[in-house]
């Protein structure tokens, strides 16, 4: 963030305090941060502390005469190299979506023509309403950037979901992204083209649920984030999208056509149902065991052990990746390691029978489940392409546009 001008546009949610912290680790990376503060964000935190960490004066108000005079909120606008919004509230989401301009904030959002990243927060059920869905579909649709939101406990008490800010670093990560080259590139060909219009994508996401009994289950710690942003960023950019998830705590994404279920079979049969596709993108974590038997009541305590007789479970992505019969063009398999990365993807992506796999480091440092920023290397029978830290939704663009330029190449080949 060396030499980088952000501003911080400071929206009113009790997640505002995390905004000082935020400008004070983006200055130590050398940005310069300018605020603008919403009125409601002034009843979280004061502008005499944003200003004190920024070192710059706070910009609140449209009609003020003095603020107009000396820089004026078109060259506030201008004069930054991306603007960060954080933390979005749904009613500031909802101004964006609707091209509102009535005060600072969102004049200054309607003025810009820098990258904007949004950093929502809020309720649970405010997020996953369908007005606030709606509109997020609408500004991702206008290339608005989107970090988070986070799964976990609310300020509210016993109120727990996704709603709660993309942590700092996440943040940060998003927006190094943004401003490098590869994710500018990303969103210009977003913007100007569809280039798997007429193709059938079909992702798999979340995590399987395999019952031990009727109220317990053996699963895997995934959010479901990364599949859902793969499957929206697939739509975006003109595909016909099947997305087979398992059990998450997220929105179905926008345009998508999205398969409900909870086991690894039924994830398996409903692949199948949904071929042929021209892209298969596994991003699922299946649970690789299921028990041999599930009683139909709940197992009781009884002092005695218990021991849980388990077989495997089917591999969809060997399933899939070695058929014969209506295999898709492009077969994108995830290998989700904790040590050597690169070199269990590389013997993952050839016993599987996949065209390319994602690798990523999801030990417990790295914050990958459940996270919004992903770490990923490519690996292809061509070698592996180390990606840079990102979000998970631009991880998400740069994989489908890799995808698209794939499928052309292959067409203009048989041709």
């Amino acid at each position: 963030m060396k030499q980088q001008r952000v501003l911080l546009i400071i929206g009113g949610g009790i997640a505002a305090y995390k905004c000082l912290d935020l400008i004070r680790r983006l200055r130590d990376e050398g940005a310069s941060v300018r605020a603008v503060m919403t009125r409601a964000a002034s009843e979280f935190v004061t502008p005499l502390s944003v200003a004190a960490l920024t070192n710059e004066r706070v910009f609140t108000n449209l009609f003020d005469l003095n603020d107009e005079h000396e820089i004026g909120h078109i060259r506030l606008s201008r004069e930054a190299d991306i603007v960060i919004v954080a933390p979005a509230t749904a009613d500031f989401l909802a101004k964006m979506a609707g091209g509102h301009a009535d005060d600072l904030a969102s004049t200054i959002l309607m003025a810009t023509d820098k990258p904007v990243l949004a950093a929502p927060a809020m309720n649970p059920r405010m997020w996953l309403h369908r007005a606030t869905q709606r509109n997020v579909a609408l500004l991702k649709a206008d290339g608005i950037h989107f970090v988070g939101p986070n799964t976990g406990e609310m300020a509210e008490r016993d109120e727990a979901g996704p709603g709660r800010l993309a942590e700092v670093p996440e943040i940060m990560a998003a927006a190094r992204a943004i401003l490098s080259e590869g994710a500018a590139g990303s969103v210009t060909r977003l913007r100007s083209s569809r280039p798997l219009a007429g193709r059938h994508v079909l992702v798999t996401s979340g995590p399987t649920h395999e019952p031990i009994d009727p109220v317990r289950y053996i699963a895997n710690r995934s959010s479901g984030r990364q599949g859902h942003a793969i499957a929206a960023a697939a739509a975006r950019l003109g595909a016909r999208v099947t997305l087979v998830s398992g059990p998450v705590a997220l929105a179905d994404p926008p345009g998508a056509s999205v398969v409900h279920l909870e086991t690894a079979q039924e994830m398996l049969d409903a692949v199948e149902r949904s071929l042929p596709a021209d892209v298969a993108v596994f991003a699922a974590a299946v649970a690789d065991w299921r028990t041999a038997r599930q009683p139909g009541d709940k197992m009781k305590k009884t002092g005695e052990k218990h021991a849980l007789e388990l077989v495997e479970n089917p591999d969809i992505l060997a399933t899939i990746g070695k058929s014969r019969e209506a295999r898709p063009a492009l077969v994108i398999g995830f290998a989700a390691e904790t040590r050597d990365v690169v070199g269990y993807a590389s013997k993952k992506r050839k016993a599987k029978g996949a065209d390319w796999i994602v690798a990523n480091d999801v030990s417990a440092k790295t914050g990958v489940f459940g996270g919004a920023a992903n770490t990923v290397h490519l690996v292809t029978a061509e070698g592996v392409d180390d990606w840079p830290t990102m979000a998970k939704e631009d991880m998400a663009e740069r994989l489908m546009l890799r995808a698209a330029e794939f499928l052309r190449r292959s067409t203009a080949a048989a041709e």
